[in-house]
């Protein structure tokens, strides 16, 4: 048996300080947390402040410094477009500023400002209110009613959900779907005679296309039973939806990339980040001799000082790796930005990083959570990094994730709604004709991340 003894092991490890912890923090951050970064630190670092006028130690001269200081050329020879930045002028700016994505109305809002213009008494007003809260993204209750409002009387609760339920949209504040479109058609004075009876005993069999049995059991004509379908497929299984979701979220983006006489043009979006520099009064401190000082105020300044240089440092450090990564980027893509989804190519967070000269990581810290405004809306500049589809067609030609699925998005998309609904393995085939080869169980994944039903489900209204 061998005895443990003790031993003494040399080994190297890295471990970041504060500041450099501060300035990887920084360079993943969004512009619209950047902001709320760059005003903590103004609260906590009393050598920091906000410039009116372009300092030399201001974001956008430090930015200017540097750039000239690389003699770094944006054109690309090897490319018919040239990349080159630009200062925008007011009115680009502000429409700029004007294509961010803004939060839209809720559907507890809309339903709720609505509730508020009625007349009701103050218990009717409050368990409706309660009810619309209690909705999620698509009108329907999390907690049922009863339990929801124990105190409350059925009269009112009931009271209450009848007019919820005839707000616009019409049809929320119901269990599930099927409530839901019970409630629009008996609120519809036009809706044509039969539809409440077959929603409420045989919508499964109207589903599922057994129209027979339907004519059987109710005695009526296809043409009536077709008249209903029609009439049904016109109803919204969920009213919430056309409203703004859980998943919504408030945008801005950091950078514009678009196509100007066949040049890419790209902005920081810097409107919103303050130009910072140092405190004159710190700066008049540091400069005097240190004899009529005491050595905790000399300390202070020294310390507070190189924390601001630090900082407006990384900010640079943020905007100069963007604007590098978007160069790439627009490169490696220029085929999306002049034909759009469909044209997007393979690329990975290593070529991006290998055109760059950093870490694969700095790529995905800096391309996390950021967003670029482009001529084919706002995305999020980790949507570019798409891994390779294999094609059908011979050669190496290879497909992007993100152009796959908007061919399929396409396909599903234009649907003749008079004709079975496309199967899996029938979108299969034809993104086969059109040189894309993958599985049926991709075909389904990436139909589940575009938010498309499956055949049956499309084939239900």
């Amino acid at each position: 048996m061998q005895a443990q003894r003790t031993a003494l092991v040399a080994e190297q490890r890295q471990k970041l300080n504060p500041r450099m912890l501060q300035s990887i923090k920084i360079l993943a951050m969004p512009v619209v947390e950047l902001t709320e970064e760059i005003r903590r630190e103004l609260e906590a670092n009393p050598a920091l402040e906000v410039l009116d006028d372009r300092s030399e130690l201001s974001l956008e001269s430090y930015a200017e410094a540097k750039i000239d200081d690389s003699g770094e050329d944006w054109s690309d020879g090897t490319e018919d477009y040239s990349y080159r930045q630009t200062e925008a002028d007011e009115d680009a700016k502000h429409k700029f500023m004007e294509g961010a994505i803004a939060l839209p109305e809720s559907l507890q809002d809309h339903l709720l400002a609505q509730l508020r213009m009625l007349s009701l008494n103050p218990t009717i007003r409050a368990i409706g209110e309660r009810l619309i809260q209690n909705l999620n993204q698509d009108g329907f209750h999390r907690t049922p009613p009863e339990e929801l409002c124990p105190s409350c009387s059925l009269e009112d609760l009931e009271q209450a959900m009848e007019i919820v339920r005839g707000l616009d949209p019409n049809g929320a504040c119901t269990k599930d779907y099927k409530e839901s479109l019970l409630v629009q058609a008996a609120l519809d004075p036009e809706a044509p005679e039969g539809v409440i009876e077959i929603m409420t005993a045989h919508l499964d069999k109207l589903e599922k296309g057994k129209h027979a049995e339907i004519r059987r059991s109710l005695k009526i004509k296809d043409p009536q039973i077709e008249e209903i379908l029609a009439y049904i497929k016109t109803l919204s299984p969920f009213p919430g939806r056309a409203f703004s979701t859980e998943k919504t979220r408030y945008v801005v983006p950091d950078l514009a990339i678009r196509v100007e006489n066949d040049e890419f043009v790209i902005e920081l979006n810097d409107e919103v980040i303050p130009l910072l520099g140092i405190n004159p009064f710190f700066s008049e401190l540091s400069s005097k001799k240190s004899g009529s000082r005491d050595k905790d105020t000399v300390s202070f300044v020294k310390e507070n000082i190189e924390r601001a240089k630090f900082f407006i440092g990384s900010l640079q450090q943020r905007s100069q790796t963007l604007l590098k990564v978007a160069k790439v980027i627009a490169k490696f893509q220029a085929r999306f930005f002049v034909e759009g989804p469909q044209a997007m190519q393979p690329l990975t967070l290593r070529d991006v990083a290998d055109e760059v000269g950093v870490h694969e990581t700095t790529v995905s810290r800096i391309a996390n959570g950021k967003y670029v405004q482009t001529d084919w809306g706002i995305l999020e500049l980790r949507r570019f990094f798409t891994n390779p589809v294999p094609s059908t067609a011979s050669g190496t030609e290879q497909h992007s994730k993100e152009s796959v699925k908007a061919t399929l998005k396409e396909i599903l998309e234009g649907e003749d709604g008079d004709k079975p609904a496309y199967s899996d393995r029938e979108l299969v085939d034809i993104l086969a004709e059109r040189g894309i080869k993958i599985a049926r169980r991709t075909v389904a994944k990436y139909r589940g991340e575009l938010d498309m039903d499956s055949s049956f489900s499309r084939r239900k209204f």
